[in-house]
């Protein structure tokens, strides 16, 4: 089957997490993500672990590198640089991750590449931006999500701030910057001029809260801790029952009148204390009182079955161990297996979007490092083994171990 970014080749210097998951994206969209990495190391995730395979592998590697070939490069030779420089211009896209000012040392940065190939798209994602007091910092998720305010309405209102149980702000910056490559792709069709795209992580934090801060913004309203309750419905929440614990999401008054119903007590469907998203919202710790008690009557499957009948949103809380057996999973085909030559059989999550004319499914697996260094100087650069022979001589990569001469 074909795929929708058949054709379009990207550029991948990113490293850790959300440079390298927007490349996957990518990839899983069919363009050729070429992942250059350091000599001898490699991407940092590469060590990120336990869990490791028994050969040695990175779980985290593994999870977010598919559909990318591997190209070790020494940037800090010239022969490095010059084969990275060549490389970028024979792309559609570069991709990069590091400090401000990083990659102008090191000759690869837009002005230059731009100037060499004008229809380029140039990714550049930092921590704080390009400009700023901020500009020249290290960008890291916990970090962000503490001074961009995430943290500070995540957990219980009497407990410590929080960070979201998973690098939420990486991963949003991963997403936002494969959307952005395609608009400025979908752009370029029309101009035929590239351009750059930049992104940090700190407006990505600020940007996942557009409910919190256009309630401060516009109505000058200081959004607080809620523990798993909502700021702008009620109740929504997590709710004990009789043998664990239950999501509930009253989103809207017709949904509170049939969960009254439900509980055996239609009486409150339109008391004017509660009848009202805002009355209730008035009286949250009251209301959450109120449900608190119907639900403990029954178990989670018990209730689960009624409010589902009733069309009232609810689930139970799965571990991650059970979501990834769970039946539906099992339907959507989501889990993925992907034979990996040292690793063996890899089953990972895939893509979660689903076309109906081109293939999303992984076609390869996480390379190792430097797997495809001499394959992809030959393909890309027309390079021979001699002229490769020549370059690892002059420190431009090391030893291709894992890699074709």
């Amino acid at each position: 089957m074909s795929r929708a970014l058949d054709g379009i080749r990207v550029l991948d210097f990113s490293r850790v997490l959300s440079g390298p998951y927007c490349a996957m994206v990518l990839g899983d969209l069919g363009a050729d993500i070429i992942k250059v990495e350091r000599d001898g190391t490699g991407d940092d995730l590469r060590g990120w672990g336990p869990p490791f395979m028994p050969d040695g592998e990175s779980t985290y590697f593994l999870s977010v590198n598919r559909n990318k070939r591997s190209v070790v490069l020494d940037l800090k030779t010239s022969s490095g640089r010059d084969l990275a420089l060549r490389l970028a211009q024979a792309c559609d896209v570069v991709l990069e991750n590091f400090r401000p000012g990083v990659m102008e040392s090191l000759g690869l940065d837009f002005e230059r590449l731009g100037a060499l190939h004008p229809g380029l798209i140039y990714c550049s994602i930092t921590g704080y931006g390009t400009t700023g007091p901020l500009a020249g910092r290290a960008g890291y998720d916990v970090i962000t999500q503490g001074m961009g305010g995430l943290m500070s309405v995540t957990g219980e209102p009497d407990g410590a701030p929080m960070r979201v149980g998973v690098a939420i702000v990486d991963l949003v910056t991963g997403l936002y910057s494969a959307v952005a490559i395609l608009g400025a792709l979908q752009s370029r069709t029309r101009s035929g001029k590239g351009q750059r795209v930049d992104l940090s992580l700190l407006e990505s934090c600020l940007a996942v809260m557009p409910n919190l801060t256009a309630g401060y913004l516009m109505a000058g309203e200081k959004p607080v801790r809620l523990g798993n309750g909502h700021p702008n419905t009620v109740p929504y929440n997590v709710f004990p029952t009789r043998d664990g614990n239950l999501t509930l999401a009253v989103g809207n008054d017709g949904q509170w009148q049939r969960l009254c119903r439900v509980m055996g007590r239609p009486e409150f469907a339109n008391d004017p204390r509660y009848a009202e998203n805002h009355a209730r919202i008035a009286r949250r710790a009251e209301v959450e009182e109120l449900v608190s008690g119907w639900f403990r009557e029954k178990s989670t499957e018990e209730w689960v079955k009624l409010l589902e009948e009733a069309e009232v949103p609810c689930g139970p809380i799965h571990t991650i161990d059970r979501i990834l057996s769970d039946s539906q999973i099992e339907a959507l085909g989501l889990i993925k297996t992907l034979a990996h030559p040292t690793s063996g059989a890899l089953r990972m999550v895939g893509a979660p979007f689903h076309f109906s004319a081109d293939d999303t499914g992984p076609s390869r697996p996480p390379p190792r490092l430097g797997e495809h260094t001499g394959a992809v100087l030959k393909e890309v650069l027309s390079l021979s083994d001699a002229d490769l022979r020549e370059l690892q001589q002059k420190g431009a990569f090391g030893a291709m171990s894992h890699g074709e001469t």
